[in-house]
């Protein structure tokens, strides 16, 4: 979302901010961080919404709990046909045939939010090929990695805080 991350943490119902817990990243408002702090630390489950975790390597790997929030600021976007809908929501990269539209100058490897042609946000993603590269590439090549989906929800609604 580049410098729109400000929108963010500056809201006009509050100011936010984004807290370390345990290896994964928390976006709360700073009033709720002040009654968090009263909570032992062992005794906290998850002060806020999950916006990711770093792995064990040090990388950080972005939750599809932060969808609502990243995805309306998203600086580059993929429209999905939809008949790939689904098999996008069931953890499959997005094919060129399944691409409806993809936003102007979108790099390779440039992080995208995938949505429904009815605008609906559906999951995060890895553009695997420029945005003129999609125009010539064959129609059962990946134009976007699978990173994460609303279907995540359901698939592991047990591991998700």
């Amino acid at each position: 979302i580049g410098e729109n991350i400000q929108l963010l943490v500056d809201r006009p119902d509050g100011t936010y901010c984004f807290r370390l817990h345990r290896d994964r990243v928390y976006y709360l408002s700073e009033k709720l961080l002040k009654l968090a702090a009263s909570v032992p630390r062992e005794s906290l489950v998850a002060p806020g919404t999950c916006f990711g975790k770093f792995t064990k390597s040090q990388k950080f790997r972005l939750s599809v709990t932060a969808l609502d929030f990243l995805a309306p600021y998203a600086k580059y976007k993929v429209w999905v046909k939809p008949g790939s809908e689904q098999s996008f929501l069931y953890g499959n990269h997005v094919l060129k045939s399944g691409l409806g539209r993809i936003t102007e100058n979108t790099a390779q490897y440039q992080g995208v939010v995938v949505y429904s042609m009815a605008d609906v946000p559906l999951g995060f993603g890895v553009a695997a090929k420029s945005t003129q590269e999609c125009r010539k590439v064959d129609p059962l090549a990946i134009v976007v990695f699978h990173q994460a989906d609303v279907g995540e929800y359901v698939r592991n609604e047990d591991t998700l805080t």
